[in-house]
């Protein structure tokens, strides 16, 4: 069982978690995830480690509340415990001195990539980032942000904060203007996918992080498959980043979409009849 410490609202039904659980917290590095079950019966879900706090033995999940699980985990509280807690899992980022770093985020993709962009920093790079949200209210952790990079860029669909548009469209200005080594993605599937197009064009070097459906994050379940060069590749085991120009979009996009109306199914299930899960010591 691991314990819930701190629990924390980012914004529009999105939360933030402090779990303890040292041995991912002492291991974990930018780019890797766990896969958590709340309890007995509940369903296995990737989230990706948002920041660790190694010395109190602490991961933080920060997630949206999508689904049925997701507004299930969110209904928990300080105190309460999660059933299943395994990570670190999945490859690491390559964290090198590239030099001039972009990195581009879409809604909650902007909780993964802060150890990324941390790291990136740490390894004496020029790092840039270019957040988007459909709205002011949708960006989070923007003080974080600001603090581990060297510029920060905020979009948003309406206006209403940061430039009105796209992160493409603060990301082609921006190349436009200066010599970019390489740019890390992460985010919605359309969003990676519009980075990925753009930087093909111009030929920039560009990393995503997948998010395929995903079950036992070992790689014998076979869910997570995704077509990277031509070639069958398992996000947990291999990824979950690739190289953006070398990723099966049209083929992603549609085996994210297997499930959408059974999930729909459940989670207005439990909306209509919720339960508390929640487990106390």
């Amino acid at each position: 069982m691991f314990k819930i410490v701190l629990k924390e609202e980012l914004g529009q039904n999105v939360k933030s978690f402090f779990v303890e659980a040292a041995d991912a917290a002492k291991n974990a590095k930018a780019g890797q995830f766990v896969i958590l079950r709340i309890h007995d019966r509940g369903e296995r879900i990737p989230l990706t480690i948002a920041g660790v706090d190694a010395q109190k033995g602490l991961v933080r999940i920060i997630f949206q509340e999508t689904g049925k699980t997701t507004y299930e985990l969110g209904a928990l509280e300080e105190g309460d415990y999660i059933k299943d807690f395994v990570g670190p899992l999945g490859q690491p980022t390559e964290i090198e001195n590239y030099g001039n770093v972009v990195a581009v985020a879409g809604g909650v993709g902007t909780a993964e990539v802060l150890p990324v962009i941390q790291s990136l920093k740490n390894a004496g790079n020029k790092v840039t980032a270019i957040v988007g949200a459909r709205n002011k209210d949708l960006i989070i952790l923007e003080k974080e942000l600001k603090q581990a990079c060297d510029e920060l860029f905020i979009a948003t669909d309406d206006g209403s904060y940061g430039a009105k548009g796209l992160v493409t469209d603060v990301l082609k200005n921006l190349a436009n203007k200066e010599n970019i080594d390489i740019i890390y993605a992460i985010g919605p599937v359309p969003m990676m996918r519009a980075v990925s197009n753009l930087t093909k064009e111009k030929n920039i070097k560009t990393l995503v992080s997948l998010n395929p459906i995903m079950v036992d994050g070992t790689g014998m379940c076979g869910a997570c498959r995704v077509t990277v060069d031509g070639k069958t590749k398992f996000a947990c085991v291999d990824g979950p980043e690739f190289d953006a120009h070398q990723v099966n979009w049209a083929e992603l996009i549609s085996r994210l979409a297997l499930f959408r109306d059974l999930e729909k199914v459940s989670l207005d299930n439990f909306k209509r009849n919720p339960e508390c899960k929640c487990h106390k010591e």
